[in-house]
């Protein structure tokens, strides 16, 4: 009488064949959660701000940026992803007031869930100023 196969094999060559048809079988679903959110950002007219997004989740989620609960979509700005898709930066330039200032979101979807983080973009008129020194309570203001 013949025996199959599997019943032939080493006890332990046996259970790992088993634990890999289980493991293959089921695979662990998780919501999408934020591994780097967007960073409130203040800019200059003319300039370029950029924010970084990513997450993850199972199945693997896909970011998107939204500005004012839309889709963002201009020829300033610009979705650079990464990660396939889990992860995105968003670059605006150049910086236009007061239309881009805004909350933008960025939202992160998978078959489980959505969930959105958001960040400020402020944007300053004319040339940025800095403070260069202080010497006895007096400070030099530069403005390019």
């Amino acid at each position: 009488m013949l025996l199959p196969s599997y019943l032939m094999m080493p006890p332990v060559v046996f259970a790992m064949a088993l634990l890999s048809l289980v493991l293959a079988d089921s695979t662990i679903e998780a919501p999408p959660r934020f591994m780097k959110v967007p960073s409130d950002q203040i800019g200059v007219s003319g300039g370029v701000a950029s924010f970084v997004c990513q997450a993850t989740g199972s199945p693997k989620p896909r970011v998107t940026w939204n500005k004012k609960g839309k889709r963002v979509s201009s020829q300033r700005f610009e979705v650079i992803e990464f990660d396939d898709g889990a992860g995105a930066v968003l670059r605006i330039q150049p910086l236009r007031t007061p239309r881009d200032e805004a909350m933008y979101e960025c939202q992160a979807t998978n078959t489980l869930d959505d969930v959105t983080a958001t960040a400020k973009l402020i944007v300053l008129r004319g040339k940025p100023c800095f403070f260069s020194h202080q010497l006895a309570n007096v400070s030099t203001i530069i403005c390019l």
